[in-house]
């Protein structure tokens, strides 16, 4: 029995809905420059002034000049651009790229972005202040030597924290909704006069509290430009149905949130300022809106039972928010946009689930929350559910009626996982009851964590090809030097070799992000935001100085898939059977099968043979090179070369695969698994937290696979990797159940920063009552075996191809990609081909 009884009738969408979303994309998002110039300004005025004030001076320098605008008929106002899914710059965090980018960011395959030659002179303008203040720049010199050569060569990136700000945060909402910012600028003005001038701390901590009452002062001004606003476009508005809406708009504005809200409309708009100066303080994404069906349902169920509230309005105040959460918007440079494809911050909203007390707190909010999500059809918020024995069937079938209609939302989280995960990493059973879901699949307590997820992407098949060429690559020593994979008799010899290799590795990832992590607390406090995470008041410190109650970091590894198959395959056929021998599959792998090489991989395999034969006494000058050359094309290209590698192609395709419930496999990949998730939590970071691994690829597995060479489980090169701790796709070919029984094999809990599980159905899988319970019960069975997440599309191989040849019929299909959800057309063509080879399943 849960806590609340609840009312699940669904409310039909209202018509403003659609033309919210009509006007929101009618454009291609553009970039814009006010805030770059802005920031620049204020920072020029406070040259001498702590770090802490001088960000709280340029928030508050940005909050009363940038443009405003409220959009038609929007009941919710506070937008971040002019544009319709426009953005600003962050010159703070990097700038460089942007510039290099000026020319195609309009035009590339990812995350385009229109931009005028007037914003390209005034960012360029602006950016000429920065040159040597940023955090990249610093993080950069906090890095070793050994650290800058991995990323060169594609062993990690951290680029999500090395270019922009961090995000991956759930503040207290509910402080602001009760208190207003006028109430949290008390509390701070009440610390900051029990502390003395003496205090060894003193320095700091008043700045801070300081910085503190300006952020709270600029977001209550911000609040009152829009209620000006709205009172200037009444005045002018000759519709008098619009003109009653602008005038309550304009009386929200005026109360929230400088007040605690006294209405659900006022909560509503109260909690999309927070959302949105987030947002402008700093470009991290995955600022994520938690557990919003508990913190709102005070102030819904209060005006419900008074009258002075409809579920109707109700419905289409959440409705409109969610149109506004797909208005927030960044650009990120081509690279990072091929990993984080379809224009999304990953604003994750989880509902259902237990309070601190383990009692379940379903209420009418958890439904119409998914409801909103049908009615609006777009791919912000990040819906998820929270699932346990205590889920009342009613929301696990709302749920799969939302799943059924092909938008990949929610994704499904288990309580009985989760809960005792962040249990082992210090959090109290009280606080990991009350998780909510960050950005992907990341599990924090809400107001009281600095998590630093996604920390960066780790490819657990890039150590394995160290292993191959005794720790180099590209005929650069990059790893340590582990022997020659031939002279290696036994596989636990090779398998201890990769393990050097994924810890080396690993300890240089942690060098990378605890570099930036420096770099962050030094250069980009957040005093805004540290406003409204426990306990930096009370600490004295920033969120990222370390103020925050619980401090993790979590970087995020995967390609599990391909690193179990592969290591069980060379077991097999190389060790166990003796049917291959190592030589054989080095060659194999050096040809990629012989299915071709790129350009790049070529001129580097010559010059290796160069090389050598210079090392070795021999004249090498232009003729010789030439020669190498071609017979480095004919060995690769040749029809022996191909024939050999589809035989050994073959072999491989015979082995046993994860995914299929077969439970020596299964043990292996569990065993793989810890390569990355053990070594990873002996590490600490700078803000006195510990990390921790996650195993997900958010959509990184397509870019960075195309830097990966061909791997032993019959992957070619430069084909995508696999995703999270799903099986490789198309290698699953026993059903869903038994893909997810291997999968639940795997040590989710350990991987407390997250793992994710994708699946794939045809829509007939799902169609009527039947479909429903059948997939209902696919996700329990999973989750009673202790699997941590599932997510799904449900759409067949036929529409995603139709929707790649005839984009313009299609632009409202939004599918599942990582650990969210984009429309389809807006993805690049190689990451809608990693979902159309996702293995289409069926009951």
């Amino acid at each position: 029995m849960g806590l609340y009884t609840y009312d699940n009738t669904a409310i039909p969408k209202s018509d403003r809905i659609p033309k919210l979303v009509e006007n929101l994309y009618a454009k291609m998002p553009e970039i814009e420059s006010a805030r770059a110039k802005l920031i620049t300004e204020s920072y020029k005025q406070t040259e001498n002034e702590p770090i802490i004030i001088r960000r709280a001076k340029a928030f508050e320098h940005i909050l009363e000049n940038i443009p405003i605008v409220i959009r038609d008929l929007e009941l919710i106002v506070g937008s971040t651009t002019l544009a319709p899914r426009g953005c600003q710059t962050y010159p703070e965090f990097s700038y460089e790229w942007l510039e290099a980018e000026f020319d195609t960011v309009e035009t590339r395959s990812a995350d385009p972005f229109y931009i005028s030659e007037q914003t390209k002179q005034e960012i360029k303008e602006a950016d000429a202040y920065w040159k040597g203040k940023t955090t990249s720049e610093l993080a950069t010199a906090y890095m070793e030597p050994e650290t800058l050569t991995a990323m060169e060569h594609n062993m990690f990136t951290p680029g999500n924290y090395f270019y922009n700000g961090v995000g991956h945060v759930t503040v207290k909402y509910w402080e602001v909704l009760d208190i207003g910012f006028a109430g949290i600028r008390e509390k701070a003005e009440a610390e900051l006069a029990s502390i003395s001038y003496a205090d060894g701390n003193y320095q700091k901590k008043s700045r801070l509290l300081q910085a503190m009452i300006i952020s709270c002062n600029a977001a209550i001004n911000y609040a009152r430009r829009y209620a000006q606003l709205a009172l200037d476009e009444a005045q002018k508005c000759t519709d008098e149905k619009r003109k009653l809406e602008l005038l309550q708009i304009a009386q929200n504005c005026v109360n929230v949130p400088e007040k605690g809200a006294t209405s659900f409309y006022e909560a509503c708009q109260s909690f999309w300022f927070v959302q949105q100066l987030l947002q402008i303080e700093s470009s991290g994404h995955s600022i994520s809106p938690g557990r919003f069906d508990q913190y709102m349902y005070p102030y819904y169920k209060k005006d419900l039972d008074s009258g002075k509230l409809t579920r109707e309005f109700a419905q289409e105040l959440i409705d409109c928010i969610f149109v506004k959460l797909n208005d927030l918007n960044k650009c990120r440079d081509g690279a990072s946009a091929e990993g984080f494809a379809g224009y999304s911050l990953f604003q994750n909203m989880i509902v259902g689930g237990q309070n601190s007390e383990g009692i379940d707190v379903t209420n009418d909010l958890s439904f119409m929350c998914i409801d909103a999500s049908h009615h609006v059809f777009l791919p912000a918020p990040s819906l998820s559910i929270r699932v346990w024995n205590g889920t009342p069937h009613d929301l696990m079938i709302k749920a799969a009626e939302l799943t059924r209609t092909g938008i990949g939302l929610p994704a499904y989280y288990n309580d009985e996982v989760i809960i005792p995960s962040l249990m082992s990493r210090g959090v109290t059973l009280e606080d990991a009851r009350d998780y909510n879901i960050i950005g992907c699949v990341e599990p924090q307590k809400a107001g009281k964590t600095d998590g630093w997820h996604d920390a960066a992407f780790f490819n657990m098949c890039r150590p394995l090809e160290l292993v191959f060429h005794n720790g180099k690559d590209k005929g650069v020593q990059v790893g340590p030097q582990t022997g020659n994979v031939e002279d290696m008799d036994t596989f636990e010899k090779f398998y201890h070799a990769y393990k050097v290799q994924m810890e080396y590795m690993i300890k240089l990832l942690v060098n990378a992000d605890n570099a930036i992590d420096m770099a962050h607390a030094e250069r980009c406090p957040l005093p805004f935001l540290s406003s409204m995470i426990d306990d930096c008041m009370k600490s004295g410190k920033s969120v990222q100085e370390g103020g925050a109650v619980y401090n993790f970091t979590g970087p995020q590894g995967f390609g599990i898939a391909n690193m179990a198959d592969s290591l069980y395959a060379v077991k097999t056929l190389v060790y166990d059977e003796k049917k291959l021998s190592m030589k054989e599959l080095k060659e194999a792998l050096t040809t990629n099968y012989g299915h071709g090489l790129n350009q790049e991989d070529i001129a580097v395999m010559t010059s290796e043979v160069a090389q050598d034969m210079a090392a070795a006494g021999q004249q090498v000058g232009p003729t010789e090179i030439a020669a190498i050359l071609q017979s480095v094309v004919a060995a690769v290209e040749s029809p022996e070369a191909k024939a050999n590698g589809d035989r050994i192609l073959k072999m491989i395709e015979e082995v046993p695969k994860f995914g299929n419930d077969d439970p020596e496999v299964d043990a292996f990949a569990r065993d793989v698994a810890y390569t990355y998730t053990k070594p990873m939590l002996k590490y600490h970071n700078p803000r006195g937290g510990q990390f921790q691994a996650g195993l997900y690829p958010v959509s990184a597995n397509v870019p960075l696979g195309a830097q990966t060479g061909a791997t032993p489980d019959g992957r070619l090169a430069y084909q995508p990797v696999a995703d999270g701790v799903s099986p490789s796709a198309g290698k699953d070919v026993n059903g869903p159940t038994a893909a997810a029984n291997s999968v639940s094999r795997l040590d989710h809990g350990i991987a407390s920063n997250g793992t994710l599980f994708n699946q794939k159905f045809h829509p007939s899988a799902l169609s009527g009552r039947r479909g429903l319970e059948n997939f209902v019960g696919l996700i329990r069975s999973y989750f009673d075996q202790k699997g941590s997440h599932m997510q799904f599309n449900v759409v067949s191989r036929e529409t995603l191809l139709d929707a790649q040849k005839h984009p313009e019929q299609y632009k409202h299909l939004v599918v599942r990609v990582a650990g969210y959800s984009a429309l389809f057309t807006t993805l690049s063509k190689s990451l809608q081909d990693d979902i159309i080879r996702r293995t289409e399943q069926g009951f």
